[in-house]
């Protein structure tokens, strides 16, 4: 998928749910804050049912729009987990391959990050990984592989630095590597809009 459709793909989730979901810059609802259409300003008021759908929505699209399938294993391991599943649920995301690659600012998004992995980009411990969704662990080394450290769309989003790179990672920028330290909480997410992942544990708990 070339950038552009990428983007308009990515820019189509944040109209149809009425928020920057990715507090970028370019994103359209930063002008138009309303659904896609004519009548995309007249929203109805959501139900229970609708509003935890709508949260959903959002943490699938935030990690690239990730396949209900794949979203519903995902969930399902955090239930099975010991502790608070909603708290499992953003740990288990964030442990992507493709959301760490995005995390560490190497490339401008979390689309992007997808296509980089899938395109043999990257190493985990000094392998390639070609599994966006991937399970990192504590301790492992992100890093890219030469021919990735010399395109331009690397190269332009480290200068960039878009997004904070949060604790629970360390970036060392010169070599365009990387570790996962430690498996985030909610409160570790540097999430541009309010998540509430405990409304996804109720809407799969209905």
């Amino acid at each position: 998928m070339s950038e552009n459709r990428r983007a308009h793909s990515k820019y189509k989730i944040c109209r149809r749910l009425g928020e920057n979901l990715w507090g970028r810059d370019k994103c359209p609802t930063n002008k138009r804050p309303t659904g896609p259409g004519q009548h995309g300003a007249r929203r109805k008021k959501l139900t229970d049912f609708g509003i935890q759908l709508r949260e959903k929505q959002k943490l699938k699209g935030y990690y690239g729009n990730v396949s209900e399938k794949q979203f519903r294993r995902i969930f399902d391991e955090a239930a099975r987990r010991k502790g608070d599943t909603s708290e499992n649920l953003v740990g288990l995301l964030e442990s992507r391959l493709d959301a760490v690659v995005y995390r560490l600012n190497f490339v401008p998004t979390v689309f992007a990050a997808r296509q980089l992995v899938n395109h043999k980009h990257v190493l985990v411990n000094g392998q390639v990984v070609n599994i966006p969704s991937y399970r990192c662990k504590p301790g492992d080394i992100i890093q890219l592989r030469d021919k990735a450290k010399a395109m331009a769309l690397v190269i332009g989003a480290l200068d960039k630095m878009e997004r904070e790179v949060p604790e629970y990672i360390t970036l060392d920028p010169k070599n365009m590597a990387g570790e996962f330290v430690r498996i985030p909480v909610l409160d570790d997410v540097p999430y541009p809009v309010q998540m509430n992942p405990n409304l996804v544990v109720e809407f799969y708990s209905r």
